[in-house]
């Protein structure tokens, strides 16, 4: 029953972050459209609507404990090498390269990128019965955070639009090969890549180039 400039006025005061009008006025005409589409099943004053509101202020709430966290590890890990290294990657923001530092540690504890991969729970199982030999598989027994934020991380990647790196441009080669890998699979090769390059990176002191790739991001 409002107008679009009650509602797009009632967004810019309610909302915490500093929300443009122009950005107000776009979601005052998605919700004027899902309104058109929809039917009350409740009335106004029923309890579950408080219930709603109640449950937006706790996420909205959390939203904003998670940004100061994100601030605090920033703040904390800003003037470690590591931090550097992995806010050098396209793709890799403040809370990506904060939340790999948290779950990788000292990255120069490993004496290899094998061991880093066995860390994070994505080196390569075999099973073999005489003469059947299965489907290769990871074998998840790592760091199961470790491995969702790598997952993630990849994806984010893959739908930027921002500077080429070369996990991107890898997975694109693994899903034209004759034999195209499936969407996951190829995700994964390309977290086992990351963490090579991130290895021989951090452990060398260097950040990341596209142009002068070393030897592991080309291979």
């Amino acid at each position: 029953a409002l107008s679009k400039t009650i509602i797009k006025n009632r967004l810019k005061e309610n909302t915490r972050k500093n929300l443009s009008l122009k950005r107000a006025e776009e979601k005052a005409i998605v919700l004027l459209k899902a309104a058109e589409n929809s039917y009350p099943a409740i009335d106004p004053s029923d309890i579950r609507c408080d219930q709603a509101r109640d449950y937006a202020r706790r996420i909205a709430d959390l939203m904003e404990k998670k940004v100061q966290l994100v601030k605090q590890m920033v703040t904390i890990s800003e003037g470690r090498k590591e931090y550097k290294v992995l806010r050098s990657f396209p793709g890799i923001g403040d809370s990506t390269a904060c939340r790999l530092i948290g779950e990788l540690g000292d990255i120069r504890r490993f004496k290899n990128a094998k061991q880093l991969n066995a860390y994070a729970g994505i080196d390569i199982m075999r099973y073999q019965s005489g003469n059947m030999q299965y489907r290769d598989r990871i074998n998840k027994r790592g760091n199961k955070k470790l491995r969702k934020i790598l997952f993630f991380m990849i994806c984010s990647m893959l739908m930027a639009k921002g500077k080429p790196n070369h996990f991107v441009d890898y997975y694109y080669k693994l899903k034209k090969q004759p034999q195209s890998k499936p969407h996951k699979v190829a995700v994964v090769a390309c977290m086992n890549k990351f963490l090579k390059v991130t290895f021989q990176l951090i452990t060398h002191g260097i950040l990341y180039d596209y142009e002068s790739a070393l030897p592991a991001q080309r291979s």
